[in-house]
């Protein structure tokens, strides 16, 4: 049922560039990739053929997956730096560096220098970036090198030349360690330098595409092909470049469709976008977007740390009150660096809206499919599924899981520790889950499900029927899930029994119906076999002292460490006990006893 689920959301996933979470089936994050296209990157980890053995071995581990779209590669490289740090993906471990992103910076020298630099930041220099490699930053210097001939080399160089070394002969350099330059012109160079990896380019750009047009008018095509060149390094620098500005803020878009609203929040730090959050608001069918942003802002954001700036998708009505009681600043007529931002958000909620509502699509046809099977008068709501685990007739455990409206309900599941039945008995274990879970609904008169599944042939089903019965409700469906040949998945026979007359019914594998009736009964099965192992593991781990009335845990305690352990217990005489503390002459006895049997 979940692999069904991946395929469809696969189908209809965006082919923009972006990040991309792997996650396991208890939510955590245990993969971070980046994706120049997001369908078909995600997808390749969905087809078995030619992939290696650490592919295969986190496929197997992959419950489900989230994505999050950004503007270009870099932004996507530089968030998945910043994921994998914060999340630590267990199969990230031995695919990064622990190395930083480097940085372009310029000195505070006299003649200032620019370089590139990763490590702990000088507070005098001024740093730009990050760049997601050192050969992107390495490119970056050699544009602005050509560009705006400012000096590159190290200070001892710099300060033991007494001529223009070979950079100012081909160009490359000004030369102001030997006075080629003013320090005044020299000085404003760097400052066009520092406004152009600020992001504030745009004069820059408009110059050089002026001196570009005025040398083409001239006829002079060997200095307009220059210009040309140096107006697309420009370019090609800024599009490298990971932020235009520096601000903190975050920003908030909202979208709806078919009467669900989604909130998508992209946190911008440092200018760079470092993450995501996405919500899907309840209660709100009705209500426009920006009454469900105005009601979602206070309840998100107050009591914790604010940025500076919120970038909002809607105008408020009530904007100045957030304002003041949100201590922060609402900003929904951006300009274009915050724009492109709130573009990005914007996208990211159109996107999981459609997944979601391609979602809430394929379980109303899943439920559909159920109700024209089963012959229901109407869509069934509360569907419960029971199953038993033990081994070998040891620690048996009874689960019971619900799913409302073919969606988990994990705050509903319940888990039986079956007692007082011959071992391996697999139809006294369903008789008494069953009575144990109906007998309380009813007791507490709460409603009851629509369908009771059960995980097994005809025996286990007649067992629940009779319980049902026996305790007077007769208003439940209940369904048996047989096992097919082989035990495979899709070849199911589903049970019922109605009026003394056995009904199986076979679907075909891929049918909307079968898939979750085996969703519900594999996440019954997986509840099952969990609670069963930890009791197995608890009661094969549990000491023999334990159930020797009188021996508490400090005395256990104390037991364990006078003899080194439970085999020393077990040979020491009466009096060899007695000189613990707080074990007497009878208690020793009954120890003794009680572990010789």
């Amino acid at each position: 049922m979940k692999r069904q689920n991946l395929k469809i959301k696969l189908k209809n996933l965006t082919r923009e560039s972006g990040v991309y979470k792997m996650l396991d089936n208890s939510g955590k994050v245990i993969y971070v990739g980046k994706a120049k296209n997001l369908k078909n990157r995600v997808s390749n980890y969905f087809i078995k053929s030619s992939q290696d053995e650490k592919t295969l071995l986190l496929q197997k581990n992959i419950d489900d997956f989230s994505i999050i779209i950004t503007k270009t590669e870099t932004q996507a490289l530089l968030l998945e730096n910043d994921l994998i740090k914060q999340f630590k993906p267990k199969y990230n471990i031995l695919l990064k560096d622990s190395k930083s992103y480097p940085y372009i910076y310029i000195s505070n020298d006299k003649h200032p220098r620019i370089g590139m630099y990763r490590g702990k930041k000088n507070k005098d220099y001024q740093y730009f970036g990050p760049y997601p490699s050192k050969f992107a930053a390495r490119d970056a210097l050699e544009l602005l090198k050509k560009i705006f001939k400012v000096r590159q080399c190290s200070n001892s160089f710099y300060r033991a030349r007494s001529r223009p070394c070979l950079e100012y002969q081909i160009g490359l350099c000004s030369a102001p360690c030997v006075g080629k330059i003013s320090d005044e012109r020299y000085e404003q160079d760097v400052e066009l330098v520092s406004l152009f990896l600020n992001g504030k380019s745009i004069k820059l750009l408009n110059q050089v595409s002026k001196k570009m047009k005025s040398a083409s008018t001239n006829l002079d095509f060997e200095a307009a092909a220059k210009y040309r060149d140096q107006l697309i390094s420009l370019r090609t620098i800024q599009e490298k470049h990971s932020s235009q500005f520096t601000s903190d803020m975050d920003v908030v878009s909202i979208v709806n469709d078919a009467e669900v609203h989604c909130i998508e929040i992209v946190f911008v730090r440092s200018g760079k976008q470092i993450g995501n959050e996405t919500f899907f608001p309840k209660n709100a069918k009705k209500e426009s977007c920006e009454a469900v942003l105005s009601a979602f802002l206070p309840l998100y954001y107050l009591g914790k740390n604010m940025p500076k700036e919120i970038v909002i998708s809607h105008k408020l009505k009530d904007k100045a009150i957030l304002e003041s009681g949100l201590s922060t600043k609402l900003i929904h007529k951006p300009k274009i660096d915050k724009k492109l931002f709130l573009e990005l958000a914007t996208l990211n909620a159109k996107e999981n809206l459609k997944q979601r509502l391609l979602f809430k699509y394929t379980k109303k046809k899943q439920l559909e499919g159920i109700q024209k099977t089963l012959a229901l008068e109407s869509l069934p709501e509360v569907m419960e599924c029971f199953d038993i685990s033990h081994t070998m007739g040891e620690a048996t455990t009874a689960s019971c899981v619900v799913f409302e409206k073919g969606i988990p309900k994990i705050s509903e599941y319940r888990q039986f520790n079956i007692k007082d039945i011959t071992p391996g008995d697999d139809y006294a274990a369903i008789n008494q889950a069953v009575f144990r879970r109906y007998s309380r609904l009813l007791e507490s008169k709460k409603e009851m499900p629509d369908i009771i599944f059960i995980d097994g042939g005809l025996g286990q089903l007649n067992q629940a029927i009779m319980v049902m019965n026996s305790i007077g409700i007769d208003s439940v469906l209940l369904v048996g899930v047989a096992k097919g040949e082989g035990r495979k998945a899709g070849l199911e026979t589903l049970i019922t029994v109605e009026n003394d007359k056995v009904k199986r019914i076979s679907l075909p594998p891929f049918d909307p119906a079968l898939l979750l009736i085996n969703h519900i009964r594999d996440e019954s099965h997986r509840f099952a076999i969990k609670n069963h192992r930890k009791k197995r593991a608890k009661k094969r781990t549990k000491s023999s002292l334990e159930s020797i009335k009188g021996v508490g845990v400090n005395k256990r305690s104390a037991l364990l460490n006078h003899f080194g352990g439970i085999q020393e217990i077990k040979n020491a005489s009466v009096d060899e006990l007695q000189k613990v503390v707080g074990i007497n002459f009878k208690l020793a006895t009954k120890i003794q006893e009680s572990l010789k049997k």
